[in-house]
């Protein structure tokens, strides 16, 4: 049966009606349609480019796990455990951090950032090296302090990276059981050496620089606020999460890259689905032409449904026989749309249709499709069809004709 009423819709859709007014209504049903699902599946691309640009910037700079306290900035952890941390099947390397939050000033000119200490494994754990877009990464050489400067604390501060005589000085309020003889602040000073980008508007005011100078500014010469570990490319993480938790206990947290930039994400996911959502809302509005469609198609069919009845269909047959009609012309109009869809995010991709304003990393909105955003728009689509259609479809059924003889 349902062979059947396929063929039936096919042939009340394309077949010749009374009157050409089904014509254009079924043709703006489908053209709407089209458009609804074009856009669906290029917002979703959009986000998905989004989401992609920004997970690639931020892995220059994570580190494939870190380990931080889960009470509290700061921790302490003996030589010996990071040392069986670095013996853990998969982890290549562990480095330890410390940052907290100081005024840096340079030439008169002052900025509130964050210091963050790191030692020498650190450019082995992460990539931090690659996301240098001037200068280079030095720390520390000749018992002389350096730094690199993120570009958004580089362009408060005005820093001239090729300037290596005037140093950046950074200071930190003394700890209370610390002051001593009135002074209130501790100071250290560094060099500028490089500077480098991070994506996120939280690292826009970072200064990377060396473990003992930041340990000496922040008063803590035997505390870490964090464990950053570079994993095997083969590595199993719950199986080094594990290990990990083993060594150190349950008063750390252990946290992959997503989760590190967990918010920034969530805020991306967040903005992709209620824009997804209030296109989709948009595009039930548009299927209200397919009710109109599928009723105009009812009443010119007043006598088809009569014979149809007159041979054994009941109210329920009728009705699936103008559901199979509402999801063939909502099938031809998705399919039109994805095919839309793609040639313009070839276009987007290839040629860069929609430019963003100047100043940022890219020159063009990226985009990225994924299988699982055609399953998502499938659905929906076709779950706003079946809605447009219930209506016409019992009006159909419960339509009281009768066959002149």
């Amino acid at each position: 049966m349902p062979n059947v009423n396929f063929s039936i819709a096919k042939r009340y859709l394309f077949g010749k009606k009374s009157t050409n007014l089904i014509n254009i209504i079924t043709g703006i049903s489908i053209f709407g349609i089209s458009i609804g699902t074009a856009a669906l599946i290029l917002i979703l691309s959009v986000f998905n480019g989004l989401e992609s640009l920004l997970t690639s910037l931020f892995n220059p700079y994570n580190p494939d796990l870190k380990v931080i306290p889960s009470e509290g900035k700061f921790f302490q952890l003996d030589d010996s455990d990071i040392l069986k941390i670095s013996f853990i099947e998969g982890v290549d390397a562990v480095s330890a951090t410390i940052e907290e939050v100081c005024l840096f000033e340079y030439k008169g000119s002052q900025e509130i950032g964050n210091i963050k200490g790191v030692d020498h494994n650190y450019i082995h754990v992460t990539r931090i090296d690659t996301s240098i877009r001037y200068g280079n990464y030095k720390l520390t050489e000749n018992n002389i302090n350096y730094g690199v400067l993120d570009e958004g604390i580089r362009n408060k501060l005005a820093v001239n990276i090729d300037n290596s005589l005037t140093p950046i000085m950074a200071f930190m309020p003394m700890r209370k059981n610390k002051i001593a003889g009135g002074k209130e602040f501790t100071s250290k000073k560094f060099y500028p050496t490089g500077v480098f980008r991070k994506s996120n508007e939280e690292s826009n005011q970072y200064v990377i620089t060396s473990l003992n100078l930041a340990r000496s500014l922040i008063q803590q010469e035997d505390r870490l606020s964090a464990l950053e570990i570079k994993t095997s490319n083969s590595y199993n993480e719950s199986k080094v999460t594990s290990q990990l938790r083993n060594i150190l206990g349950s008063k750390f947290l252990i946290k992959n890259k997503y989760e590190q930039d967990e918010q920034t994400l969530k805020m991306i996911a967040i903005e992709k689905w209620i824009a997804f959502l209030i296109t989709g809302l948009t595009l039930f509005l548009i299927a209200f032409n397919l009710l109109g469609a599928l009723w105009m198609i009812v009443l010119d069919k007043k006598k088809d449904i009569a014979i149809l009845r007159s041979i054994g269909y009941t109210r329920q047959k009728i009705r699936n026989l103008f559901f199979s009609l509402g999801i063939l012309i909502t099938s031809i109009g998705m399919g039109l749309g994805f095919l839309a869809g793609l040639i313009l995010y070839y276009a987007q991709r290839n040629f860069g249709l929609i430019q963003v304003p100047e100043g940022l990393l890219i020159d063009a909105y990226p985009v990225q499709l994924r299988i699982s955003d055609f399953i998502v728009v499938t659905a929906a689509v076709l779950i706003i069809g079946l809605l447009a259609s219930i209506l016409p479809c019992i009006k159909a059924s419960k339509l009281k004709i009768e066959l002149k003889s």
